[in-house]
């Protein structure tokens, strides 16, 4: 009995409630954005600009009634609810968040001191209110990508396509981190705009290619920029939303699967939310693994102010190497003194590379434990075939560029190196010129036949829906496998034991195609541009930035600001792809019922 009455009572507040439910509900989304954008810019000048008493006081007003604010609005959606319950079990992430906002201020009011201060205090930890402040503005900024995750919804109703949503989310982080980096707290010294626009490029298409000394003209919190920047152009802001989206039971349209499919180049459009996530979860184990191996291995020349820089380089480092962006907190990059012969450090960005650079479908397939067991299980199950052509594929490269670096400098770049540690730096070039740009050696000494060879393995690059660039490795295996099987006069491309479909060979050569007119047109303009410098080193230029390597023979910092924009259109179209920036911007793929007759049209 007492539960009927509770429901007819629900019910007929349901049914008062529903005449003016839509309009409270939209008067808080807007309000929400409001808040937000207000908190957001509040936080962005303590931290962007010189820190006064007066800006510290604001943002801490600012953020404790936006928190405020959210609290009020998830009880003001949980009453409007139709089933509270279920609102609150299917939104139980920010429940808990916002619970503790709560709770905090509660404590708060009955002692005086937040929760978090009061552990800060009992561990001794310094700095309690500057350390507080910023646990606060992270708390702030879980709620915000919460609200993220729910707008990403919405991406069902956007009325364009997943190449087009790609594009522009660079198009978004990079002028983002470009507005950032202006910002004067970030510099030392100050930095021109066409720099700013060029390192937060260069940041988000995760390429490496610096116009300046990123330890010197930065300060820490203009690196921590970086190093952000870093992180979401390697998985990609709209992975960000779609990810906390995924949260939500409502957000698995298909246009959002299709756009997660997408992204993580898988052809699977089931499951692809809990891929999602495991692909983030691999990121953070892997960056937090190379983090610590990297505190270990830095060597004993290197020396620190203290276990905090220790503990940062080796955060930066770890996020750079995996991402395969190429940036060093080291002036002369890895050929500085102190880590050029640190041997086993180099090893660990190498392996580092590799992961970040092997995709993370492969790392799925070849990690993920339900993989592990089934293949444990079934004895003749193997990898995927994009696994082992990508993993092959990688590693012919990787011993190949070795053997090769190895063979030309050995009298050259890797003089008195040893024989151990001429082998770890021809693995460590060989592994970093595909993707990430790192180097150990002076590149302005290399002779032409090495850089050439590089340029080939740039240009073939990482695979598939990893955070590296260039055509990728199996598009380079597919065309290398159907220019073979022309030649022997076989109808069909096979490799290991399947038939490649033709599309995927149409796909493979257009890529290859769009890629080289790009590079060809891009080498045009900077010849004009850059007159005083020579050929070799602009199309190694051009063929670093469009592969999103980084490595450069020297000339970066002294292009022509004509020069730096052409580069920096390179990164981009380099890292979502020539073919995914084709397909955004044309219209929608037209099926005709009708074939004209086929001709054989002589070429060769």
């Amino acid at each position: 009995m007492l539960r009927d009455s509770i429901f007819r009572i629900r019910e007929f507040i349901n049914i008062r409630l529903y005449t003016h439910k839509a309009y409270v509900i939209s008067f808080l989304h807007v309000s929400s954005i409001i808040v937000s954008l207000v908190a957001i810019a509040a936080i962005i000048y303590q931290h962007g600009f010189p820190p006064t008493p007066y800006n510290l006081n604001l943002t801490e007003s600012i953020i404790e009634i936006s928190l405020i604010f959210y609290v009020f609005k998830f009880l003001v959606r949980i009453f409007y609810d139709f089933h509270p319950v279920d609102f609150i079990r299917d939104n139980r992430f920010e429940a808990i968040l916002l619970s503790l906002i709560v709770v905090d201020q509660l404590i708060s009011m009955l002692t005086g001191t937040h929760l978090v201060q009061q552990f800060m205090k009992i561990i001794g930890f310094p700095g309690i209110h500057t350390y507080y402040n910023l646990f606060v503005q992270f708390y702030f900024f879980l709620i915000i990508i919460i609200e993220l995750g729910k707008a990403g919804r919405f991406i069902e109703y956007i009325h364009i396509g997943p190449s087009g949503l790609l594009a522009l989310s660079f198009i978004f982080i990079i002028f983002a981190g470009t507005g950032l980096l202006l910002l004067p707290e970030m510099t030392v010294a100050g930095i021109s705009p066409i720099d700013a626009l060029f390192t937060s490029a260069s940041a988000c298409c995760v390429t490496g290619l610096v116009v300046v000394d990123t330890s010197v003209c930065f300060t820490l919190k203009g690196k921590t920029i970086i190093m952000f920047l870093i992180q979401v152009g390697g998985l990609n802001i709209i992975s960000f939303a779609t990810l906390f989206a995924t949260f939500y039971r409502n957000s698995a349209g298909i246009k959002m699967q299709s756009l997660i499919k997408d992204m993580v180049s898988t052809n699977k459009l089931s499951n692809t939310r809990s891929l999602l996530r495991r692909i983030f979860l691999y990121s953070i184990f892997i960056e937090f693994t190379g983090a610590v191996l990297l505190f270990i291995t830095w060597p004993n020349e290197l020396i620190f102010r203290g276990i905090g820089e220790k503990i940062y380089f080796s955060v930066f480092h770890s996020v750079s190497a995996f991402n395969n962006a190429g940036f060093a907190l080291f002036t002369d990059n890895l050929y500085d003194i102190t880590v050029k012969h640190a041997y086993n450090m180099q090893l660990v960005i190498a392996a580092l590379i590799f992961l970040g650079g092997i995709g993370f479908i492969v790392l799925e397939d070849v990690f993920g434990l339900e993989n592990i067991r089934e293949r444990r299980k079934i004895k003749w199950k193997r990898l995927q075939t994009h696994s082992r052509i990508s993993i092959y594929t990688s590693l012919i490269l990787i011993v190949s560029g070795a053997l090769v670096f190895y063979l030309v400098e050995y009298d050259n770049a890797i003089s008195g190196y040893g024989i151990y540690g001429s082998v770890v730096s021809s693995i460590f070039q060989s592994v970093t010129c595909r993707t990430a740009g790192y180097n150990t050696v002076d590149f302005t000494h290399l002779g032409q036949p090495i850089l050439i060879f590089m340029m080939f393995l740039m240009f073939v690059g990482a695979s598939p829906g990893s955070t590296g660039g260039g055509i990728k490795t199996t598009t380079f295996s597919v065309i290398l496998r159907s220019a073979i099987s022309t030649i022997k006069g076989r109808k069909d491309v096979e490799i290991v034991k399947h038939t490649i479909s033709r599309d995927t060979i149409s796909r493979a050569y257009s890529i290859a195609l769009f890629s080289i007119s790009l590079i060809f047109i891009a080498t045009f303009m900077l010849s004009i541009t850059e007159p005083d410098k020579s050929f070799m080193s602009l199309l190694f230029e051009e063929i670093s930035a469009f592969a999103t390597v980084g490595l450069s023979v020297g000339i970066t910092s002294s292009l022509s600001i004509a020069g730096k924009t052409i580069i920096i259109l390179t990164m981009y179209i380099g890292r979502i792809g020539t073919l995914t920036l084709a397909l955004a911007l044309t219209k929608r793929i037209v099926y005709t019922k009708y074939r004209y007759s086929e001709i054989n049209v002589l070429v060769g």
